[in-house]
C-alpha cells in the first residue's frame, strides 16, 4: 500500500548532482524524531519505496537495490517523504520494526531510540513496566486490576490535586499534579491509546 502522499515526480529530485546519481537519504523516526540511519538511493529505489511502503535503499557494496529489514524483518515502514531546498537530499520519516543498526542498535549513532521530550519517555516506560509481573511493578499491578481500577485512581488523584490547588503549599500541589498526569498516562494505556493520540485531537481542535 502506497502511504507516502508525494511523488518522486512532484518532489523533482535532481540526481545530476551526484556522479553515481546516488541521492543521500537520511532517514528519522516518524514518532520519536530521532534520526536512524543515512542510506543512498537512485530514482528505481525511491519508486520502490513509495510503491511497496518499506524504505528501499541503492547499496554500493551489493550494488543492488536494497530494501532495509529484507534479511533481518527490521523494515522501516514510509510515512512521508521530503526533499531539501536544494533537491538534492531526502528526509524520510518512518516507522521502524526493531532495531535499524546491523549492530542491534535502535539507531547507527547507537542511540536509544525515544522522544527527547520525558511524557513521550514516560509513557514508552509504562509500556514497558505492563509487560512485567504484577507484583514487581506498580504500572503493571494496576493495569492487571483493569480499567475500572485505574479510572478509578485518576479520580483520585484529580480529586487530591483540587485539595492541594485551595492551599500555598508549592511541592504538594506539584506532587499532586504528578501523580495525576501518571496516572492519567496509564489510562490512556489502559484504554490502548497512546499520548499522540490525545495530541492529535487537540491539534485538530486548534486548527478550526
Amino acid at each position: 500500500m502506497k502511504i507516502c502522499v508525494l511523488t518522486y515526480t512532484i518532489m523533482k529530485i535532481d540526481y545530476s548532482k551526484y556522479s553515481d546519481g546516488l541521492v543521500p537519504a537520511i532517514v528519522q523516526d516518524n514518532s520519536t524524531l530521532k534520526v536512524l540511519m543515512l542510506g543512498f538511493v537512485n530514482e528505481e529505489a525511491l519508486k520502490k519505496t513509495e510503491e511497496t511502503g518499506k524504505v528501499t535503499f541503492y547499496s554500493r557494496s551489493k550494488k543492488r537495490l536494497w530494501t532495509k529489514g529484507e534479511e533481518s524483518g527490521n523494515f522501516l515502514e514510509l510515512r512521508s517523504l521530503a526533499v531539501d531546498c536544494d533537491n538534492d537530499t531526502l528526509l524520510i520519516k518512518a516507522h521502524p520494526v526493531g532495531p535499524v543498526c546491523h549492530t542491534g542498535a535502535d539507531t547507527c549513532w547507537s542511540e536509544k531510540n525515544h522522544s527527547e521530550d520525558f511524557l513521550f519517555y514516560l509513557e514508552e516506560i509504562i509500556n514497558l513496566r505492563k509487560k512485567t509481573k504484577p507484583e514487581e511493578s506498580y504500572v503493571a499491578k494496576l493495569l492487571s486490576r483493569g480499567i475500572n481500577k485505574v479510572a478509578q485512581k485518576v479520580g483520585e488523584e484529580a480529586v487530591e490535586l483540587v485539595i492541594e490547588a485551595k492551599d500555598d503549599n508549592k511541592d504538594l500541589f506539584l506532587g499532586e499534579a504528578a501523580d495525576l498526569l501518571f496516572h492519567y498516562l496509564l489510562l490512556i494505556n489502559a484504554k490502548g491509546y497512546s499520548l499522540n493520540d490525545v495530541l492529535e485531537v487537540l491539534k485538530a481542535r486548534h486548527s478550526k
